[in-house]
């Protein structure tokens, strides 16, 4: 089984406004509204390829209540922990001007809520997957992601972390399967800039040195390269394609990957389907369907050839 944890889910409102003005009354040319949070892009992404996960993490007030109505009424099982004060967070997104975006705080989560997941995740098996995705609230501790995983050490979970900074930083001790940074997270990490796919590739290097087993880079417009546990470097340029939305592009990789691996347990399968789900996504008003997915992956493989 997959698990997702979203610490802080959303509901996303992804309005288009033309020709935008500040100080006046804008009006939308269109609106679309999607259970949001990084976790949960994965496990809808893996639902639509077929493969059952379970959301997990924390929902509160009205909007935690349709985050998870959405989500049931799409297909996605969830056991989401009710806080019972504050609502769950609303982003705007504003996809006409640039990608720009106003993103919520969500609610206060205490120590007591806390390890009410840490039980859940205690019942976790070998051969389960777990997928700690995103930012967490300011009332978490900033551990968070690597006390779960040194509770979790040695019992066959393999662990995926798609997360920034020192939240990705301190878990690499504990060699999460796949970790996930774009060229941007992982520059600022070494405080380089890294605008080429050969410029990524050392600098994934130096994350599995630090502990991390396989090591996905998604560049946006120039593809995404892949430095895995088995030695080999996997590398593509990004498919063709009009970017209609990015919202939930990289959460789409990870969960491509992590179904073309479960499918197969082959690398460069893995990462094809990474990058074409999060490409398929990035194609898509929503996140991908399989046929969407299907067909950038064929795409990608003819371009190959």
């Amino acid at each position: 089984m997959i698990y997702t944890v979203t610490f802080n889910p959303s509901l996303d409102y992804i309005v288009s406004v033309e020709d935008f003005r500040l100080g006046l009354t804008n009006r939308t040319s269109s609106e679309l509204i999607l259970p949001g949070g990084k976790g949960t892009n994965v496990s809808t992404v893996l639902m639509n390829l077929g493969i059952e996960s379970t959301a997990l993490g924390f929902v509160a007030g009205f909007t935690g209540d349709e985050i998870v109505r959405r989500l049931e009424e799409m297909g996605v099982i969830s056991d989401f922990i009710q806080i019972e004060e504050g609502i769950s967070r609303i982003n705007l997104k504003l996809k006409s001007i640039d990608g720009t975006e106003i993103n919520g705080c969500g609610p206060h989560i205490s120590a007591e809520k806390v390890a009410v997941l840490m039980d859940k995740l205690q019942k976790l098996q070998q051969g389960d997957v777990l997928i700690l995705a995103g930012s967490i609230p300011s009332s978490m501790p900033d551990d968070i992601y690597s006390s779960i995983m040194e509770k979790l050490q040695g019992r066959g979970i393999r662990i995926v972390v798609d997360a920034t900074k020192d939240l990705l930083m301190n878990v690499l001790q504990y060699h999460p399967f796949l970790i996930k940074p774009n060229n941007h997270e992982l520059g600022e990490i070494f405080q380089v800039e890294l605008k080429t796919r050969e410029d990524v590739i050392p600098y994934a290097r130096k994350m599995q040195e630090k502990g991390a087993r396989n090591v996905l880079v998604s560049m946006a417009g120039q593809g995404a390269v892949l430095v895995a546990e088995n030695g080999e470097v996997y590398q593509s340029p990004a498919p063709k394609g009009t970017l209609v939305n990015g919202v939930g592009a990289g959460d789409s990789m990870v969960a491509g990957f992590m179904a073309g691996w479960m499918q197969k347990q082959d690398y460069e399968y893995a990462f094809h389907m990474g990058l074409a789900s999060g490409s398929a996504s990035a194609f898509s008003e929503n996140l991908a369907t399989k046929q969407e997915i299907e067909t950038v992956y064929q795409s990608i493989i003819e371009e190959e050839i």
